[in-house]
């Protein structure tokens, strides 16, 4: 496949339309091919500049052994609802012996010429191989987790670019990890989901990165532990972390990153190496005053926003986040009873089993909404 040349559709393949499934929910009509999953993906990592990758893509089913992208598609079905979803338009199960093949071109932003451009899939059920315009990008195996691509050498910004991505999903008939998946459903087993079915974006980023935020809070010390891992070019550079409460300043504090790049380490890299970007991280402890606690009855989180600047202090990247302040341990109540322990107060945990199917989603709820609704 190239670049220029999208593939076709086999004579007869009719436009997407969502199946007919048993039962649908009320949030099934608000999911079109337009507007489907909009919401950013990473929301405890946000940036300004993404693009949703949401919505149709061609597909076709082959068998497990073949390894070549098909020339022809089945028809369309609507991303990222796995096949068996009523919400996919294609409502049948993947076999063991089948392969599932995906294909959609997209578009790099013009205005994203000289940034780093990430591809991301949210999850995909069970092995995925990843190709950009015919070039294998790599695979990734498990159906829960997220992973992504720096496809920046392959991609230029305002040009159209091919991308297919390949599934094979044993569902219940392997080793792997796959809940109460099956592909005989009845009783407490249910339909699979295999494919896509978390969305897939697109993300600028400069030279040097936030990668990762962890964010650890002590109530007893009344601090947040954050811990900041970055992809940056083979030098020191400094991080900043600003919290708030309703944009109101609560605190800020600034750090070294990468200072463990001595030159010797740095020539090592570059020289030898001829490494242009390297991995680093670095915790920072920020003090919170008069801490506002979150608990289910006040559920007060804190905004977080880290900045990466280089050595003159110059700034590199910025993401948002947020954090609540609380703590959970185990101790004794009045009675001398072990319970459980939140901010300190025992709390009672109703335990509500929820299985998180979904009539037409399978895995996926239709919308936001919808999920909102389910947790309310």
């Amino acid at each position: 496949a190239t670049p220029s040349a999208p593939l076709s559709k086999k004579p007869g393949a009719k436009p997407w339309q969502p199946g007919k499934g048993i039962l649908m929910t009320r949030w099934s009509e608000q999911v079109t091919p337009d507007k489907v999953w909009p919401e950013y993906p990473r929301p405890q990592m946000t940036r300004e500049r993404w693009r949703n990758l949401n919505g149709l893509w061609n597909y076709q089913i082959t068998g497990k052994g073949e390894v070549h992208l098909p020339t022809q598609f089945a028809g369309e079905i609507l991303i990222p609802f796995g096949i068996e979803s009523p919400l996919s338009g294609v409502m049948q199960p993947l076999l063991p012996d089948q392969r599932l093949w995906y294909e959609r071109g997209f578009t790099v932003p013009a205005d994203w010429a000289g940034q780093r451009v990430l591809l991301h899939f949210g999850a995909v059920d069970w092995e995925a191989t990843i190709y950009l315009d015919g070039r294998k990008l790599g695979t990734h195996r498990g159906g829960y987790d997220s992973f992504s691509f720096d496809i920046s050498p392959h991609v230029q910004a305002g040009q159209r670019h091919r991308l297919a991505v390949s599934v094979w999903d044993p569902t219940d008939t392997e080793w792997q990890l796959h809940g109460k998946q099956t592909l005989h459903p009845g009783g407490c087993s249910y339909t699979a989901t295999s494919g896509i079915w978390q969305t897939v974006w697109l993300e600028p980023v400069p030279a040097s990165y936030i990668e990762k935020l962890e964010l650890r809070p002590d109530l007893d010390k009344g601090v947040l532990k954050l811990t900041i891992a970055a992809r940056i070019i083979p030098k020191p550079m400094k991080v900043q972390a600003v919290v708030t409460d309703n944009s109101n300043p609560v605190a800020k504090i600034s750090g070294a990153i990468g200072n463990k790049l001595t030159p010797l380490i740095r020539d090592n890299l570059v020289d030898f190496f001829k490494a242009t970007s390297t991995w680093v991280s670095t915790e920072l402890t920020i003090p919170i005053p008069n801490p506002k606690t979150w608990s289910p009855d006040s559920p007060f989180l804190y905004d977080l926003t880290v900045h990466l600047k280089d050595d003159d202090g110059n700034l590199l990247d910025t993401v948002t986040s947020y954090f609540g302040m609380r703590s959970v341990k185990t101790g004794l109540d009045q009675q001398g009873n072990t319970r459980l322990l939140l901010n300190g107060q025992p709390i009672l945990m109703p335990g509500a089993l929820d299985q998180g199917f979904w009539p037409d989603g399978v895995y996926l709820a239709p919308t936001d909404e919808a999920l909102k609704f389910d947790i309310e």
